[in-house]
């Protein structure tokens, strides 16, 4: 006789502390665009970025829920544990980005009217979702020793911060051919971004068992590499910016100099950033030689 396919229904996918953390990202990410939409007013590159981020997180945590609720997610070609958790650290900083942006561009003083009052709703309910996404990275990054999933651990997590950050500089770049300096400059954001990158997308396809050579090693190696790079960047981007100018007393909201200036700050982070992830993977290394 033929037996029917039964679905199984998982459901600590949603009973789990993971998992309420993702309900409550759903919901809260669902009430932020909502909130901004009834108000009609989210134009612009900011409001767009904004209203993207909070569709785009909702979307994949409400599919990444469904997948493993119906436990579903063992017949995708990749690393779910890597996905998941890449995913939670980047929608944890696109919804921190988004609940920094859109009140200080969109919400003014005095906040009086109906209007902004759903805007500043929108705004606390953005920050909740951000605590929820992060609340899952901690929950779901591995133990010090643990390297099953590396986009887990703390090199792994870094990994996706470097890859958001240098996306947070290319949105800030405008005038920088003219300098020799600040071409440099672009051009190590650009081969850093590029490299993590691609260690994010071939460990997310399951595709690093390939290499002919250790991943731990590799790490060690190409993270000294952007540190050197980045250190070049971090001295060589203020000195071509701002070398004999001032800011200018008519900068507006996209003046020139704010840009370059955020640039600076952010190269500064990834500096850190590669730092600390060149620590961790090296005791990683360390720790697994016999």
């Amino acid at each position: 006789a033929g037996s029917m396919a039964v679905a199984t229904v998982n459901l600590r996918a949603i009973t789990s502390w993971v998992g309420i953390a993702r309900l409550f990202a759903v919901v809260l990410s669902c009430i932020a665009f909502s909130l901004v939409a009834s108000t009609r007013a989210f134009g612009g590159p900011y409001g767009t970025w904004c209203m993207f981020t909070w569709c785009f997180c909702f979307a994949v945590t409400l599919l990444v829920l469904v997948l493993e609720l119906l436990e579903l997610y063992p017949k995708l070609p990749l690393s779910w544990d890597d996905f998941t958790s890449a995913f939670a650290m980047l929608a944890a900083l696109m919804v921190f980005t988004a609940s920094v942006v859109f009140p200080s561009t969109f919400i003014s003083s005095p906040c009086s009217s109906s209007k902004c009052a759903r805007q500043a709703v929108a705004t606390t309910a953005s920050c909740l979702c951000f605590l929820a996404y992060a609340l899952e990275v901690g929950l779901t990054r591995a133990k010090p020793g643990d390297i099953s999933s590396f986009l887990s651990t703390v090199p792994g997590l870094l990994k996706v911060f470097e890859a958001y950050v240098a996306c947070l500089i290319f949105s800030l770049l405008d005038t920088y051919s003219s300098k020799a300096g600040l071409r440099w400059c672009v051009a190590v954001y650009s081969i850093c971004f590029i490299i993590t990158f691609l260690i994010i997308i071939f460990t997310i396809g399951r595709c690093l068992a390939y290499m002919p050579f250790p991943l731990e090693k590799m790490l060690v190696g190409y993270n000294a590499l952007a540190l050197a790079m980045y250190l070049t960047a971090t001295v060589l981007w203020p000195l071509y910016s701002f070398r004999g100018q001032t800011r200018p007393s008519s900068c507006g909201r996209s003046c020139w100099w704010d840009r370059h200036l955020g640039v600076t700050f952010l190269t500064i982070f990834n500096l850190i950033a590669y730092l600390v992830d060149l620590v961790y993977s090296t005791k990683m290394v360390f720790i697994r030689a016999p």
